[in-house]
C-alpha cells in the first residue's frame, strides 16, 4: 500500500483529524496534485458532507415486507381507485406506511410483516370494467390476521389458501358483489373468530358446520339465504348473530337453548320463519337483544321469557302471535330500565296492569293488535277472522314451562342500563366495525 493510501485510511479512521487537522495537512504534507485527489475522495471537491445531526438511514425491509409490497403494488395496478385510497402506495415506501395496511412483528420472529388489510369503504373496482377478484391479493400475504373490505366491488370465490394462514381470524366481505352459495372455504379455518358476509347476493342453505366453528361473530344478514336453519344451530358459541333480511323458512330451532352460555344478541327479523317459538329461548340467560320481527311466527309468548333477566330489546312485531302478553315479561328489569318491548302488528288480546305501565311510558308498543279498550288496534272483523281459526302450537305443553321458576340462582341477576345493541349496526351496509 503506497503512502497516499495509508494517509487516506488514517483520515477515514480519525474523526479528530478530519475536523481539526485537515487544512494544515493539506498545506504542508501532501503535494498539490495528491491533495486535490484527496479532497475529491473525502468530499472537499464533491457533494457536501451530511450534517452531524442527520438521522440514520431507514432500516432495510424484511423479506416478508418486500414480498407483501410487491403483491400490493401488483394489486394496485389492477384496480380502479376513485377515492385515491392507494395514492401513497409507492415502490420506494414501506408498505407499513400505506393507507389501509397494518403491520406487526410476526410471531416467533423479529421481522415486521403485513398483518392486516383494512380497505373499508375504499370503493375499489376492477380496472376497465373487469371483475375485482379476491384472488391475487389474499392468498399471497400469508402473514395476514384480518381482511376487511366493507363497501367495495369484490366478487368471486375466497382463495382456499387464506383459510390455511396460521394466524388469520377476521374476515369481513360485507357490502360487495359476492354471489353463489355460502363460501365453503370459510369452514376450513379453525381459528376464525369474526365472519361478516352481509349485504351480498349469496343464496342457498347455511351449512351445519358453520355452527360448530369457534366463531364469536356471525353476520350473514341481507343476502338471499334460504331453507331452514340447521338443527344444530344452538351449538354455536357465537355471541352476536345477525340472520336478518334473508329468505329463511321453518321454525326457530329448539337447539337455540344450547347457546345459553354465550348468545348475547340475535337478529332473525325480515325472514319467513314460521311456527311457534320454542320455550328454550328462555334459557338464554345472557341475551340482551332478541328480534324476530317481520316473519310468519305464531302462538303465544312462551312463559319461559320470564327468565330473560338481561333482555333489553325484545321485538316480536309484525307476526301472528296471539293470546295474553305475560305480565312476567313486562316485569323484566332490562325492559323496565329504559329497554324496549315491541309487539305491534300481531293478534294479542290482553295486557295486564304491569304491561299497561310500560305502554304509558312508551316502553311497550302494542299498536295494531286485538286488545279491547286500547287505541290503534286492528278492526274487530280482522281480529275475529284470525282468532276464529287459530292453529294451536305442537309444543303447547312446553309454553308454560318456566325454567328459572324454582330458585335457579344463575338467573337471578340485575340487568344493567341498556347500551346500544351491537347487532343492529349490522343493518347499515357501510358500517366499519362493530367492536
Amino acid at each position: 500500500m503506497d503512502s497516499i493510501s495509508y494517509f487516506i485510511l488514517s483520515l477515514l479512521l480519525s474523526s479528530s483529524f478530519l475536523h481539526s487537522s485537515l487544512p494544515s495537512a493539506f498545506s504542508t504534507e501532501i503535494p498539490h496534485s495528491e491533495r486535490e485527489a484527496l479532497e475529491i475522495i473525502i468530499g472537499g471537491g464533491g457533494a457536501p458532507s451530511p450534517p452531524a445531526n442527520c438521522p440514520p438511514p431507514p432500516p432495510s425491509l424484511s423479506q416478508r415486507l418486500l414480498k407483501a409490497r410487491k403483491v400490493l403494488l401488483n394489486f394496485k395496478a389492477t384496480i380502479e381507485d376513485p377515492n385515491c385510497f392507494t395514492s401513497n402506495w409507492q415502490k420506494d415506501v414501506s408498505p407499513c406506511n400505506y393507507t389501509g395496511i397494518k403491520c406487526a412483528t410476526y410471531p416467533n420472529s423479529k421481522e415486521l410483516a403485513v398483518a392486516g388489510l383494512d380497505f373499508n369503504q375504499a370503493g375499489f373496482s376492477g380496472r376497465q370494467g373487469s371483475k375485482l377478484c379476491l384472488s391475487g391479493i389474499l392468498e399471497n400475504i400469508p402473514e395476514l390476521t384480518f381482511f376487511h373490505v366493507n363497501s367495495n366491488n369484490f366478487s368471486g370465490q375466497i382463495p382456499t389458501e387464506i383459510m390455511k394462514f396460521p394466524f388469520f381470524f377476521e374476515l369481513d366481505l360485507s357490502n360487495n358483489k359476492l354471489q353463489g352459495y355460502f363460501p365453503m372455504e370459510v369452514l376450513s379455518n379453525s381459528q376464525l373468530l369474526f365472519l361478516d358476509l352481509r349485504f351480498n347476493s349469496l343464496t342457498g342453505p347455511i351449512p351445519p358446520k358453520l355452527f360448530t366453528m369457534d366463531l364469536d361473530v356471525i353476520f350473514i344478514n341481507n343476502n338471499k339465504f334460504s331453507s331452514n336453519l340447521p338443527w344444530n344451530f344452538g351449538n354455536t358459541p357465537a355471541r352476536y348473530l345477525t340472520f336478518a333480511n334473508n329468505k329463511f323458512t321453518g321454525p326457530i330451532p329448539s337447539s337455540i337453548g344450547k347457546a345459553s352460555k354465550t348468545l348475547t344478541e340475535v337478529l332473525f327479523l325480515g325472514n319467513q320463519f314460521s311456527g311457534c317459538l320454542p320455550y328454550e329461548i328462555g334459557l338464554l340467560k345472557k341475551a340482551t337483544v332478541f328480534d324476530v320481527s317481520s316473519n310468519l311466527l305464531t302462538g303465544p309468548i312462551p312463559e319461559s321469557f320470564a327468565c330473560l333477566q338481561k333482555i333489553q330489546f325484545l321485538n316480536l312485531a309484525k307476526n301472528k302471535f296471539y293470546g295474553s302478553v305475560p305480565e312476567s315479561v313486562c316485569k323484566l328489569p332490562g325492559i323496565r330500565n329504559n329497554g324496549n318491548l315491541t309487539l305491534a302488528g300481531n293478534y294479542f288480546t290482553y295486557v295486564g296492569p304491569e304491561c299497561k305501565k310500560l305502554i304509558a311510558s312508551k316502553v311497550l308498543d302494542v299498536r295494531q293488535n286485538c286488545i279491547k279498550g286500547l287505541p290503534n288496534q286492528k278492526s274487530p272483523q280482522e281480529c275475529y277472522k284470525f282468532l276464529s281459526c287459530v292453529k294451536h302450537c305442537p309444543n303447547e305443553w312446553s309454553l308454560k314451562v318456566v325454567p328459572c321458576e324454582k330458585g335457579y340462582s344463575e338467573y337471578e341477576e340485575t340487568a344493567s342500563p341498556p347500551t346500544a345493541p351491537v347487532t343492529y349496526e349490522s343493518l347499515k351496509p357501510t358500517r366499519h366495525r362493530l367492536m
